[in-house]
């Protein structure tokens, strides 16, 4: 509501002509004058530092549109913050230091104004948390986030340098093949899953607008959906270690910066890929979600992720010889190098072929080197400090 508030009142001013409302001005009006009005008299019963992380939210919300307008906000543009509603698939409350939350003894979350809250424990915190935000999906279940300030030192004794390199390529045959050879199969969550989603679907279709039954049955979908989520987010820390240990769940994006100094990935254009017949299949395949699990871990622990551009003839070129036999459709799982004769598979030669291509042989001591010719331009990402935030269900 107080976001809402925000949101309208610099709107207003917008169509009127007028500078935006300062901060202090809609903590003014929309909090402290606010709570004496009949209407808005139950925000007294929320804590004043969640009211204020709405205006902050709102503030951020504009700064970053701006940003994008000028030019100075990378990625894709952004829109004018909209009006946020009770409907929302996710509702979110944050609470920092101010608010004097706590953890007790016993393993609750004291929350202002709430009370203590039993939490079943994920982790266990490596630090004391400096913010706590509660979310709240739309199969109706509550998460606590806790964002945690990483010691480098203890992130460089946890991954010692190596002189190991990888490069990986993604695909929906295998979820990923790496350079060595290891392949990860796709386990396909949505479409083992299409059967009952598609049945939960159906009853949530023959439900009357605004019955209570309708609201059952959408909350039936939204756990479906949730279930399919939650193994996909499970399984991509954990395929490595299926496929090379046995069925021990070993985490993939870890062991991976663990064990190389740099890793090289395709740039896949998923955006563009979810827009073709092979959409449900990406989208399942979850590749973004990996390789931002590659890229935070890459700068937490000092490691080298590069990302080798899209239109790099990586399923081409035989790795041997450097030549190149020209593409092939998706059917051809295996090829022959009509220059050497060397067979190829065709996943495992692309994952050779992104490693190559960004040059990926580094020193004991981690410094990158170019023993091999580089079939692309390097793109290099940067390390720097970042906070990681642990969760609690």
């Amino acid at each position: 509501m107080v976001y809402n508030d925000a949101v309208a009142a610099r709107e207003r001013a917008r169509a009127a002509g007028q500078p935006f409302p300062t901060a202090a001005v809609l903590s003014r009006t929309l909090l402290t004058e606010a709570k004496k009005t009949r209407e808005r008299h139950w925000l007294g019963e929320v804590s004043a530092v969640v009211l204020q992380q709405a205006l902050r939210d709102a503030e951020a919300a504009y700064r970053n549109f701006f940003a994008s307008l000028t030019g100075e906000r990378r990625g894709p543009k952004l829109g004018a913050p909209r009006f946020k509603s009770r409907k929302d698939a996710r509702q979110a409350v944050r609470f920092t230091a101010n608010a004097r939350w706590s953890i007790t003894p016993t393993g609750r979350l004291n929350l202002p104004k709430i009370g203590e809250v039993r939490v079943k424990w994920s982790r266990l915190l490596p630090a004391v948390p400096s913010s706590v935000t509660v979310i709240k999906d739309a199969a109706g279940r509550y998460f606590a986030s806790f964002v945690i300030d990483t010691d480098p030192a203890a992130d460089a004794a946890r991954m010692p340098d190596t002189d190991q390199s990888i490069g990986i390529d993604l695909g929906l045959t295998h979820f990923a093949v790496l350079s060595d050879g290891t392949k990860i199969d796709s386990p396909r969550f949505l479409r083992r899953a299409e059967k009952k989603l598609k049945k939960a679907q159906r009853e949530l279709c023959r439900k009357q607008k605004g019955s209570k039954n309708r609201v059952k049955a959408r909350r039936k979908v939204a756990c479906a959906h949730a279930r399919v989520a939650d193994a996909r987010r499970e399984f991509l820390p954990q395929a490595l270690g299926l496929a090379r240990a046995g069925g021990t769940p070993i985490q993939l994006s870890t062991k991976v910066i663990r064990e190389n100094q740099a890793i090289a990935v395709e740039d896949l254009a998923v955006g563009g890929l979810a827009r073709t017949r092979l959409a449900k299949s990406v989208h399942d395949a979850g590749w973004s979600q990996f390789v931002n699990m590659l890229e935070y871990k890459a700068a937490r622990y000092g490691r080298t992720l590069v990302k080798v551009g899209r239109f790099e003839p990586t399923s081409q070129v035989c790795p041997a010889c450097g030549h190149r036999d020209g593409p092939k459709p998706l059917s051809v799982r295996e090829w022959t190098c009509t220059a050497c004769g060397t067979v190829h598979d065709r996943d495992h030669n692309a994952a050779i072929n992104i490693k190559q291509a960004a040059g990926l042989a580094v020193t004991a001591c981690g410094a990158p080197v170019r023993p091999e010719p580089v079939l692309a331009q390097r793109e290099e990402t940067g390390s720097h400090g970042i906070r990681t935030g642990a969760r609690a269900a």
